[in-house]
């Protein structure tokens, strides 16, 4: 059976304003499964947003045909110079899946997933993290892209 790994970042990169700090995804992403209680943060991060939004499609519908996992993983130290840890395979029982997310006039402040128009705050906060932070996340991205939002859970837009 393949494995599709999706690495979540331990802390903010680099080009962040928070470049350093801890994310916590492993304990929001964990919060979002139901397998921890975690109280601060309390944004569970109940998926992920990631380019190249044709490649993920293939990759997901294998996971959700039973032909692939989910390995979620985290970096041990330095993103691409460390080990990485195993948190959680994915699969289709969990509510793996996929949603396209476009922006209007390639702005991140037009969101719209499989034609339907959503929020920022929204994807922020079940990305697990605040607005201020997700829109310094995303906003060096090529947002002319369609991008792929792939999900931990049941949960759709």
């Amino acid at each position: 059976m393949k494995t599709y790994v999706i690495t979540l970042s331990r802390h903010f990169l680099a080009n962040h304003k928070r470049a350093g700090e801890e994310t916590h995804f492993k304990e929001k992403f964990l919060l979002g499964q139901g397998l921890i209680d975690y109280d601060t943060p309390a944004l569970a991060k109940i998926h992920t947003i990631r380019a190249n939004y044709p490649l993920w499609e293939k990759r997901i519908k294998e996971v959700q045909e039973g032909r692939a996992v989910l390995s979620i993983r985290q970096w041990t130290g330095q993103p691409y110079r460390s080990k990485q840890v195993e948190i959680a395979t994915l699969t289709a029982e969990n509510g793996v899946g996929l949603q396209r997310l476009e922006f209007t006039d390639c702005r991140l402040r037009f969101p719209y997933t499989d034609s339907e128009w959503t929020t920022m705050v929204s994807l922020a906060k079940n990305d697990g993290l605040s607005l201020n932070d997700w829109v310094d996340w995303f906003g060096g991205y090529a947002l002319s892209e369609p991008m792929a939002i792939i999900h931990f859970t049941k949960f759709r837009y």
